[in-house]
Parts: structure tokens; C-alpha cells; sequence
């Protein structure tokens, strides 16, 4: 998979993909991520990139000319399954989404910042909006790293144990069962017996039983669709 992100601030996108395993997903050439500076297709010398807008208000606004020519020239690499613009105001992020976002082999993100982008880059350009939950931020960096990190993981040969993203929560609809690790008591707190016990199909009904429980009491949206 590759993906070009476009933003005005890259610093901010150094560390999240130089580490762990979306590290080693690019080591094992499974993902490409590279990321631009919108201002290499700024409108002057000075890097201009943003004005006011129109009509007043408080805020700069990114302008259609550099993001036009960052699009298309990146385009002409390599063909976009999705060009995807990271605002609050996009569709919720969530586990289906990454599911079938990690079935695609080119993405592009764009990176808001400011007031946002010119609504005419949404309309002729972009092809899915995309928010991280229900508050702003300073700009669209984050998001997308985040985006990058829940989508890189799931590629095929990422994780070492290729049952792990599958039995993450969200991924069936509910949230993963408790796990627990050594040692078995610690200050007399204790694993559960039926994990000791070896009884795999067994285990396996506990923790759907735990599946259900924890959906059922922490996100009851969900767990309505397993009644």
C-alpha cells in the first residue's frame, strides 16, 4: 500500500512512522507512506499557501491553487482508489472503515489547517471525508497519522500474529474480552480459573461472554446488535 499525505506542517508526521510497527510494515515494503509539503506548490516565492476568505471572518483558508497542483501532480504517479480530506465535519472514523480503507493500494490524505480548505477542492477532488470524533484540532496531522496507523496495521504479513487485528475491539462489533498475563496472582488479585484451565472452546465462550458484557455496559450502540 502507499500513501502521500499532504501538509503544511511534515515535522508533525516524523516520529509516528519511524517507529514500532508501522516501521516495520515499511521495512518489510507492506506500506509506503511519504509526505509532502504543500508549500513545494506554493502560489509565490514566499511559500503562500492560505488567505483570508471571502465574505469576512476570522481564519485563513487554503487555497485551491496549491492543493490543485499538489493533486494533480501527484496523480500523475500513481492512481488514487480514494482522496481523502481529514476535517471534523467528515464521516466518524471507525473499525469498518480502516477494514475496507486497507483493501486499497493508493490513498492520498490532505491535511486541514486554519479555517480549512476551499470548498472547491472538496467538491472536484476529494472523494472521502474523514473526522476522528467530534472536537477540532489544530490541524489535520494527527488525524492522519492516526488514519495511517489503524489502516498499516491491518495489511496483510504487518502484525507477526495475523489473528491479533482480528480479535481487536470494533472488529465484530464488539469490544475484546479482559486478557491477563504472568504472574497468576499478584497481591491476591487472580486470573481467572477457566484461562487457566486449557479448555480452549471453553475459554473461547468465556471470552465471548466477556465480549458481550463489556459491549453491553460500556458502548450499548453496539452491543443492540447482538441481541
Amino acid at each position: 500500500m502507499h500513501i502521500d499525505i499532504l501538509t503544511v506542517i511534515p515535522e508533525l508526521l516524523e516520529s509516528p512512522f519511524q517507529h514500532s510497527i508501522m516501521k516495520r510494515a515499511q521495512e518489510k515494503g507492506l506500506l509506503t507512506v511519504q509526505v509532502h509539503q504543500l508549500r513545494q506548490w506554493a502560489v509565490n516565492e514566499y511559500g503562500m499557501v492560505d488567505d483570508y476568505q471571502y465574505g469576512g471572518g476570522a481564519g485563513m483558508v487554503m487555497m485551491c491553487e496549491p492543493l490543485t497542483k499538489a493533486i494533480e501532480e501527484l496523480s500523475l504517479q500513481r492512481k488514487y482508489d480514494e482522496i481523502i480530506f481529514l476535517t471534523p465535519d467528515g464521516e466518524n472514523f471507525n473499525q469498518k472503515m480502516a477494514n475496507s480503507l486497507s483493501l486499497k493500494e493508493n490513498l492520498l490524505l490532505i491535511c486541514g489547517h486554519y479555517k480549512g480548505i476551499d470548498e472547491r477542492i472538496r467538491q472536484h477532488f476529494v472523494t472521502k471525508e474523514i473526522s476522528i470524533g467530534d472536537y477540532v484540532l489544530s490541524g489535520g496531522e494527527l488525524p492522519a497519522a492516526i488514519l495511517v496507523d489503524a489502516i498499516g496495521r491491518l495489511l496483510p504479513g504487518v502484525l507477526n500474529d495475523e489473528t491479533s487485528a482480528l480479535t481487536d475491539s470494533f472488529q465484530d462489533d464488539l469490544l475484546a474480552p479482559p486478557v491477563y498475563t504472568r504472574p497468576v496472582d499478584f497481591r491476591g488479585w487472580k486470573v481467572p480459573d477457566i484461562l487457566m484451565s486449557g479448555d480452549h472452546k471453553k475459554i473461547e465462550e468465556w471470552r465471548h461472554e466477556q465480549s458481550l458484557q463489556r459491549t453491553k455496559e460500556r458502548r450499548p450502540g453496539l452491543s443492540s446488535q447482538h441481541d
